[in-house]
Protein backbone atom coordinates (compact mmCIF):
# COMPACT_ATOMS: atom_id res chain seq x y z
CA UNK A 1 0.00 0.00 0.00
CA UNK A 2 2.96 2.88 0.74
CA UNK A 3 4.55 1.54 -2.42
CA UNK A 4 1.37 2.52 -4.18
CA UNK A 5 0.88 6.01 -2.92
CA UNK A 6 4.92 6.85 -3.42
CA UNK A 7 4.09 6.21 -7.09
CA UNK A 8 1.08 7.89 -7.13
CA UNK A 9 3.30 11.21 -5.41
CA UNK A 10 6.31 9.97 -7.89
CA UNK A 11 3.82 10.49 -11.03
CA UNK A 12 2.20 13.71 -9.33
CA UNK A 13 5.29 15.95 -9.03
CA UNK A 14 7.67 14.50 -11.64
CA UNK A 15 5.27 13.63 -14.54
CA UNK A 16 2.66 17.04 -13.64
CA UNK A 17 5.67 18.91 -15.91
CA UNK A 18 5.67 16.96 -19.14
CA UNK A 19 1.72 16.42 -19.07
CA UNK A 20 1.21 20.63 -18.73
CA UNK A 21 3.84 20.93 -21.74
CA UNK A 22 2.00 18.35 -23.75
CA UNK A 23 -1.44 19.74 -22.96
CA UNK A 24 0.03 23.32 -23.70
CA UNK A 25 1.95 22.19 -27.30
CA UNK A 26 -1.48 20.85 -27.98
CA UNK A 27 -3.52 24.13 -27.33
CA UNK A 28 -0.74 26.12 -29.40
CA UNK A 29 -0.55 24.13 -32.35
CA UNK A 30 -4.51 24.50 -31.94
CA UNK A 31 -3.82 28.07 -31.87
CA UNK A 32 -1.11 28.74 -34.68
CA UNK A 33 -3.44 26.77 -36.89
CA UNK A 34 -6.60 28.52 -36.35
CA UNK A 35 -4.87 31.73 -36.56
CA UNK A 36 -2.96 30.74 -40.27
CA UNK A 37 -6.06 28.90 -41.68
CA UNK A 38 -8.21 32.80 -40.83
CA UNK A 39 -5.33 34.26 -42.88
CA UNK A 40 -5.17 32.14 -45.53
CA UNK A 41 -8.56 32.09 -45.91
CA UNK A 42 -9.02 36.07 -45.95
CA UNK A 43 -5.51 36.57 -47.98
CA UNK A 44 -6.79 34.53 -50.92
CA UNK A 45 -9.52 36.42 -50.90
CA UNK A 46 -8.23 39.43 -51.54
CA UNK A 47 -5.64 37.94 -53.86
CA UNK A 48 -9.09 36.57 -55.98
CA UNK A 49 -9.89 40.19 -55.90
CA UNK A 50 -6.31 41.39 -57.40
CA UNK A 51 -7.41 38.55 -60.37
CA UNK A 52 -10.79 39.93 -60.86
CA UNK A 53 -9.56 43.77 -61.07
CA UNK A 54 -6.42 43.84 -62.76
CA UNK A 55 -5.56 47.41 -62.53
CA UNK A 56 -3.14 49.85 -60.30
CA UNK A 57 -5.46 50.96 -57.09
CA UNK A 58 -7.19 47.80 -57.08
CA UNK A 59 -3.97 45.91 -56.90
CA UNK A 60 -2.06 48.40 -54.15
CA UNK A 61 -5.63 48.64 -51.56
CA UNK A 62 -5.77 44.77 -51.65
CA UNK A 63 -2.27 43.71 -51.43
CA UNK A 64 -2.54 46.84 -48.13
CA UNK A 65 -4.88 44.74 -46.59
CA UNK A 66 -3.36 41.48 -47.11
CA UNK A 67 -0.40 43.24 -45.59
CA UNK A 68 -2.79 44.25 -42.63
CA UNK A 69 -4.11 40.58 -42.48
CA UNK A 70 -0.06 39.71 -42.53
CA UNK A 71 0.17 42.17 -39.49
CA UNK A 72 -2.78 40.49 -37.60
CA UNK A 73 -1.65 36.74 -37.74
CA UNK A 74 1.78 38.04 -36.30
CA UNK A 75 0.23 40.18 -33.88
CA UNK A 76 -1.63 37.52 -32.44
CA UNK A 77 1.48 34.84 -32.83
CA UNK A 78 3.23 38.01 -30.57
CA UNK A 79 0.18 37.32 -28.12
CA UNK A 80 0.99 33.77 -27.92
CA UNK A 81 4.61 33.79 -27.27
CA UNK A 82 3.89 36.38 -24.45
CA UNK A 83 1.10 34.53 -22.97
CA UNK A 84 2.65 31.17 -23.11
CA UNK A 85 6.22 32.08 -22.63
CA UNK A 86 8.36 33.61 -20.09
CA UNK A 87 10.62 35.32 -22.71
CA UNK A 88 13.49 37.37 -21.94
CA UNK A 89 13.56 39.86 -25.10
CA UNK A 90 16.74 41.08 -25.84
CA UNK A 91 16.19 43.57 -29.43
CA UNK A 92 18.76 45.59 -30.17
CA UNK A 93 18.86 48.27 -33.55
CA UNK A 94 16.76 49.41 -35.95
CA UNK A 95 15.73 52.84 -34.66
CA UNK A 96 16.19 54.32 -37.91
CA UNK A 97 13.61 51.77 -39.87
CA UNK A 98 10.19 52.71 -41.50
CA UNK A 99 7.36 51.70 -42.31
CA UNK A 100 7.19 53.43 -45.24
CA UNK A 101 10.50 52.24 -46.89
CA UNK A 102 11.56 49.20 -49.09
CA UNK A 103 14.84 46.60 -47.45
CA UNK A 104 16.11 43.08 -48.29
CA UNK A 105 16.11 41.69 -45.56
CA UNK A 106 19.54 38.97 -44.36
CA UNK A 107 19.07 36.84 -41.48
CA UNK A 108 21.07 33.70 -40.05
CA UNK A 109 18.47 30.38 -39.81
CA UNK A 110 17.94 28.07 -37.25
CA UNK A 111 14.71 27.27 -36.61
CA UNK A 112 11.49 27.52 -37.68
CA UNK A 113 10.39 29.56 -35.12
CA UNK A 114 12.61 32.49 -37.02
CA UNK A 115 9.82 33.57 -39.22
CA UNK A 116 7.47 33.82 -36.25
CA UNK A 117 10.22 35.92 -34.47
CA UNK A 118 11.30 38.06 -37.28
CA UNK A 119 7.55 38.86 -37.96
CA UNK A 120 6.58 39.61 -34.38
CA UNK A 121 9.12 41.38 -33.75
CA UNK A 122 9.54 43.68 -36.70
CA UNK A 123 5.92 44.27 -37.35
CA UNK A 124 5.67 47.59 -36.51
CA UNK A 125 8.96 48.94 -37.30
CA UNK A 126 9.33 48.26 -41.11
CA UNK A 127 7.20 46.61 -43.65
CA UNK A 128 5.82 43.40 -43.35
CA UNK A 129 8.10 40.26 -44.38
CA UNK A 130 8.06 38.43 -47.49
CA UNK A 131 10.05 35.02 -47.69
CA UNK A 132 11.94 33.03 -49.87
CA UNK A 133 10.55 29.62 -49.82
CA UNK A 134 11.07 25.90 -50.82
CA UNK A 135 8.93 25.50 -53.76
CA UNK A 136 7.22 22.15 -51.44
CA UNK A 137 5.82 24.41 -48.65
CA UNK A 138 3.10 26.04 -51.32
CA UNK A 139 1.79 22.36 -51.07
CA UNK A 140 1.63 23.14 -47.13
CA UNK A 141 -2.15 23.65 -46.15
CA UNK A 142 -3.20 27.43 -44.89
CA UNK A 143 0.64 28.08 -45.27
CA UNK A 144 0.89 27.46 -48.61
CA UNK A 145 -1.82 29.33 -49.79
CA UNK A 146 -1.31 32.45 -47.39
CA UNK A 147 2.08 32.83 -48.78
CA UNK A 148 0.83 32.62 -52.90
CA UNK A 149 -1.90 35.17 -51.60
CA UNK A 150 0.89 37.80 -50.26
CA UNK A 151 3.09 37.41 -53.39
CA UNK A 152 5.81 35.30 -51.49
CA UNK A 153 8.55 34.10 -54.29
CA UNK A 154 8.62 30.22 -53.86
CA UNK A 155 11.82 28.67 -55.11
CA UNK A 156 12.69 25.29 -56.88
CA UNK A 157 16.15 25.10 -56.22
CA UNK A 158 17.43 22.95 -59.05
CA UNK A 159 19.87 20.29 -58.65
CA UNK A 160 23.23 20.25 -60.37
CA UNK A 161 22.03 17.22 -62.04
CA UNK A 162 18.62 18.42 -62.99
CA UNK A 163 19.87 21.27 -64.17
CA UNK A 164 22.10 19.46 -66.82
CA UNK A 165 19.47 17.76 -68.22
CA UNK A 166 17.33 20.69 -68.32
CA UNK A 167 19.07 23.78 -68.53
CA UNK A 168 16.32 26.03 -70.07
CA UNK A 169 14.72 25.68 -66.32
CA UNK A 170 18.14 27.18 -65.12
CA UNK A 171 16.08 30.76 -64.43
CA UNK A 172 12.91 29.49 -62.88
CA UNK A 173 14.27 31.15 -59.37
CA UNK A 174 15.58 34.32 -60.55
CA UNK A 175 11.76 34.79 -62.93
CA UNK A 176 10.16 33.31 -59.82
CA UNK A 177 12.24 36.60 -57.85
CA UNK A 178 11.38 38.94 -60.43
CA UNK A 179 7.85 38.40 -60.81
CA UNK A 180 7.34 38.95 -56.85
CA UNK A 181 9.53 41.79 -56.82
CA UNK A 182 7.83 43.49 -59.63
CA UNK A 183 4.86 43.51 -57.36
CA UNK A 184 6.44 44.22 -54.31
CA UNK A 185 7.41 47.58 -56.13
CA UNK A 186 3.57 48.76 -55.52
CA UNK A 187 3.87 48.40 -51.98
CA UNK A 188 6.83 48.67 -48.94
CA UNK A 189 7.85 45.92 -48.65
CA UNK A 190 10.91 43.44 -46.42
CA UNK A 191 12.08 40.80 -48.78
CA UNK A 192 13.48 38.39 -46.08
CA UNK A 193 16.69 35.88 -47.37
CA UNK A 194 17.91 33.21 -45.20
CA UNK A 195 21.63 33.73 -46.61
CA UNK A 196 22.37 30.41 -45.50
CA UNK A 197 19.92 28.63 -47.48
CA UNK A 198 18.88 26.00 -44.78
CA UNK A 199 18.45 26.15 -41.33
CA UNK A 200 21.99 25.87 -39.21
CA UNK A 201 21.49 22.83 -36.88
CA UNK A 202 24.32 21.66 -34.58
CA UNK A 203 24.04 18.34 -36.46
CA UNK A 204 24.78 20.72 -39.22
CA UNK A 205 27.50 22.60 -38.02
CA UNK A 206 28.99 19.54 -36.97
CA UNK A 207 28.86 18.11 -40.34
CA UNK A 208 29.48 20.49 -43.39
CA UNK A 209 32.46 22.43 -43.61
CA UNK A 210 32.09 25.96 -42.69
CA UNK A 211 34.70 28.55 -41.39
CA UNK A 212 32.07 29.78 -38.65
CA UNK A 213 31.63 28.41 -35.60
CA UNK A 214 27.91 29.48 -35.02
CA UNK A 215 26.65 29.55 -38.86
CA UNK A 216 26.75 27.97 -42.22
CA UNK A 217 28.58 29.82 -45.43
CA UNK A 218 26.49 32.18 -46.99
CA UNK A 219 25.01 31.83 -50.38
CA UNK A 220 24.47 34.55 -52.53
CA UNK A 221 22.34 33.41 -55.30
CA UNK A 222 19.03 34.46 -53.76
CA UNK A 223 20.30 37.46 -52.87
CA UNK A 224 22.17 38.65 -55.50
CA UNK A 225 18.72 37.25 -57.50
CA UNK A 226 16.62 40.11 -55.13
CA UNK A 227 19.55 42.75 -55.17
CA UNK A 228 19.33 42.37 -59.62
CA UNK A 229 15.62 42.53 -59.04
CA UNK A 230 15.00 45.25 -56.39
CA UNK A 231 17.84 47.30 -56.15
CA UNK A 232 16.57 50.53 -57.51
CA UNK A 233 13.98 50.69 -54.88
CA UNK A 234 15.66 49.62 -52.11
CA UNK A 235 16.24 51.54 -48.72
CA UNK A 236 18.87 49.67 -47.24
CA UNK A 237 19.96 45.91 -46.12
CA UNK A 238 18.74 44.73 -43.16
CA UNK A 239 21.49 42.11 -41.67
CA UNK A 240 19.32 40.35 -38.52
CA UNK A 241 20.81 38.31 -36.21
CA UNK A 242 18.83 35.92 -34.22
CA UNK A 243 19.82 33.43 -31.10
CA UNK A 244 17.95 31.92 -28.78
CA UNK A 245 20.44 30.89 -25.77
CA UNK A 246 18.81 28.65 -23.67
CA UNK A 247 17.02 27.18 -26.52
CA UNK A 248 19.59 26.22 -28.55
CA UNK A 249 17.90 22.43 -29.40
CA UNK A 250 14.04 22.77 -30.26
CA UNK A 251 13.37 26.65 -30.00
CA UNK A 252 10.42 25.78 -31.95
CA UNK A 253 9.24 22.92 -29.44
CA UNK A 254 9.93 24.93 -26.86
CA UNK A 255 8.05 27.74 -27.68
CA UNK A 256 4.76 25.71 -28.40
CA UNK A 257 5.49 24.46 -25.09
CA UNK A 258 5.58 27.60 -23.06
CA UNK A 259 9.61 26.73 -22.18
CA UNK A 260 11.29 29.53 -24.87
CA UNK A 261 13.18 31.27 -21.99
CA UNK A 262 15.55 34.07 -24.12
CA UNK A 263 15.08 35.36 -27.70
CA UNK A 264 17.96 37.34 -28.49
CA UNK A 265 17.04 40.17 -32.25
CA UNK A 266 20.29 42.00 -33.27
CA UNK A 267 19.16 44.34 -35.90
CA UNK A 268 22.23 45.92 -38.33
CA UNK A 269 20.38 48.47 -41.57
CA UNK A 270 23.31 49.22 -44.50
CA UNK A 271 22.90 51.82 -46.60
CA UNK A 272 22.53 51.17 -50.09
CA UNK A 273 26.32 52.22 -50.85
CA UNK A 274 28.80 50.30 -53.44
CA UNK A 275 29.07 47.50 -51.73
CA UNK A 276 25.46 45.94 -52.04
CA UNK A 277 24.59 48.56 -55.01
CA UNK A 278 25.66 47.13 -58.42
CA UNK A 279 25.31 44.78 -61.28
CA UNK A 280 26.19 41.05 -59.74
CA UNK A 281 25.71 39.22 -62.86
CA UNK A 282 27.30 41.35 -65.23
CA UNK A 283 30.31 43.61 -63.09
CA UNK A 284 32.83 41.38 -61.95
CA UNK A 285 34.20 43.99 -59.86
CA UNK A 286 31.07 44.52 -58.03
CA UNK A 287 30.55 40.67 -57.79
CA UNK A 288 34.08 40.09 -55.86
CA UNK A 289 33.14 43.06 -53.59
CA UNK A 290 29.86 41.71 -52.49
CA UNK A 291 31.44 38.74 -51.70
CA UNK A 292 33.92 40.07 -49.68
CA UNK A 293 31.10 42.19 -48.02
CA UNK A 294 29.20 39.49 -47.20
CA UNK A 295 31.52 37.39 -45.84
CA UNK A 296 32.79 40.26 -43.29
CA UNK A 297 29.53 40.79 -42.45
CA UNK A 298 28.99 36.56 -41.82
CA UNK A 299 32.19 36.63 -39.41
CA UNK A 300 30.88 39.88 -37.67
CA UNK A 301 27.42 37.73 -36.95
CA UNK A 302 30.00 34.58 -35.97
CA UNK A 303 31.76 37.03 -33.33
CA UNK A 304 27.81 38.57 -32.01
CA UNK A 305 26.82 35.07 -31.66
CA UNK A 306 29.49 33.74 -30.05
CA UNK A 307 29.60 36.97 -27.54
CA UNK A 308 25.63 36.02 -26.92
CA UNK A 309 26.26 32.15 -26.12
CA UNK A 310 29.29 32.89 -24.26
CA UNK A 311 27.55 35.24 -21.94
CA UNK A 312 24.62 33.05 -21.27
CA UNK A 313 26.67 30.46 -19.84
CA UNK A 314 28.24 32.38 -17.38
Amino acid sequence: MLCNIKSILRFSFSDRAPMLDNIRLALNVLFVTLNTAITAFVVCLFALFKLLLPFKAAQVAFTRLANKQFWLWATLNLWMLNVNNDIKWQVEGGEELSLEKWYLMMSNHISWSDIVILTSVLKDKMPMSKFFLKHDLLYVPFVGLACWGLDMPFMKRHSREFLLRHPERRNDDFEAIQKSCKKFQQTPTTLVNFVEGTRASQDKLATVKTPYQHLLKPKTGGLAFALSAMGPILDGIVNVTLAYPENQESPFIDMLKGNLTSVVVHIKVHPMDENVNGDYFKDKAFKRRFHSWLNDEWKEKDEYLKGVYEQHQK
